[in-house]
């Protein structure tokens, strides 16, 4: 028998109810009385809620497949349109497509809006797997040169002599000059290629952990790492990353063997995604919503993937993220932010039938919903509680959500 995580042993919760759901089980006729949200740690391992796609690139406050499957279930059919408005990293819109339910998400962010791209797109396997291990080859030879090949390179305009380099000072600041060099050397290729997005997203997973920080503290690195350091993920001294060939690699065949995953259980339903602001959108119509919205003051997502802005060089609108932590939670902040969700829901609202269903999953902290939903005019049909123990980094708080579940009149 699997024992119970630390987390699952301190919160009686998991000790008192029933069985959790399998969200495979779930059918329209499921009562939402009957619903139990807190999977332990043996019902959803990291494997099941991490499987083939989802794991592309890894995701800050992302929610679980697993829940979004249930509501797709009870209040989807295959053929209907679900909307995501925060689709962040896409996980709404591949349950969607795994259950033939036509999808269309939104995202302010560049790289979100790349990442579920990246992750829905219908690709030719024989060609994505030449171009990724082609691409692989190709810039470990460009990092590996003589000094007359660099000077060729330096002569066709990407690079001085010395190789690939760049302007950034945040890149020249977070990352060796070996393992620069080599992120590069990739990016530059990238343009020789069919399959742009796949690509960007394995050197975003690559650049992430290539960074001159401790391997415990990925999500939020204070300042490079530079000297050898006691690291609590490995319980040994560690030496900072210098070269990122290394994950060039791994993610190279990783991504491949996902996609191939993923190619098994994907259907023909339609996927949509628009780089926009959700509170300016012409919303297509659509049957129903199923989203997770940013929570107030917890997450700046354009500074969660400075890197990969850097790197890829992509458009920055950190200035139209809701609920950025950089500008905190104050009561001007939670009013700002429950106007910005409300107008949301309010132009999803008007590209729904009456009776269209919203699913809202959110840590309302300061008990922001209930004003959201009276100002977006929907009846609230019920409010669930679950319990989230799986954290990420060294946090181990216990941390709850609300599943909102909403109706236009």
């Amino acid at each position: 028998m699997m024992l119970s995580t630390r987390e699952e042993q301190r919160v009686v919760l998991y000790a008192t109810t029933d069985e959790p759901t399998v969200s495979s089980s779930v059918t329209p006729d499921t009562p939402l009385s009957e619903l139990n949200l807190n999977w332990h740690e043996r019902d959803l391992p990291e494997k099941l809620r991490t499987r083939h796609v989802h794991r592309l690139h890894p995701y800050l406050g992302k929610y679980i497949p697993q829940l979004v499957e249930v509501f797709l279930r009870k209040y989807f059919s295959p053929g209907q349109t679900v909307l995501d408005p925060f689709s962040g990293s896409g996980t709404t819109l591949v349950q969607a497509n795994e259950l033939g339910v036509n999808a269309i998400g939104y995202d302010v962010s560049a790289f979100n809006a790349l990442l579920a791209t990246a992750k829905t797109k219908h690709y030719d396997l024989k060609i994505v797997r030449q171009e990724i291990l082609d691409i692989l080859n190709a810039s470990q030879q460009v990092t590996q040169t003589s000094s007359l090949q660099l000077s060729l390179w330096s002569a066709t305009g990407n690079g001085n002599g010395h190789g690939p380099v760049s302007s950034s000072g945040y890149l020249q600041r977070w990352f060796a000059p070996q393992a620069l060099k080599e992120l590069l050397a990739y990016r530059d290729l990238i343009q020789n290629y069919r399959n742009q997005e796949i690509l960007k997203i394995i050197l975003s997973r690559s650049a992430r952990s290539a960074r001159l920080t401790t391997h415990f503290d990925l999500d939020f690195p204070k300042a490079p790492q530079t000297e050898p350091y006691w690291c609590y993920k490995h319980s040994r001294t560690c030496m900072p990353t210098t070269t990122a060939y290394q994950f060039l690699k791994h993610y190279s065949l990783d991504t491949i063997a996902r996609l191939e995953e993923f190619a098994g259980q994907r259907t023909d339903a339609t996927v949509i995604i628009k780089h926009e602001d959700s509170r300016l959108a012409d919303i297509p119509p659509i049957d129903g919503v199923i989203t997770s919205p940013p929570y107030v003051g917890l997450i700046d997502y354009h500074e969660q993937h400075r890197y990969a802005y850097e790197l890829l060089r992509l458009q920055d609108k950190s200035e139209s993220e809701i609920g950025a932590a950089k500008r905190g939670s104050s009561q001007k902040a939670q009013r700002t932010y429950q106007e910005s969700i409300a107008e949301v829901f309010r132009r999803a609202c008007g590209a729904m039938p009456a009776g269209g269903i919203l699913i809202v999953v959110a840590g309302d902290k300061f008990g922001l919903y209930d004003e959201i939903a009276r100002l977006c005019g929907v009846e609230v049909e019920a409010v669930l509680k679950r319990h989230v123990n799986r954290r990420t980094g060294r946090r181990s708080s216990e941390f709850y959500e609300s599943v909102f579940v909403w109706r236009k009149p």
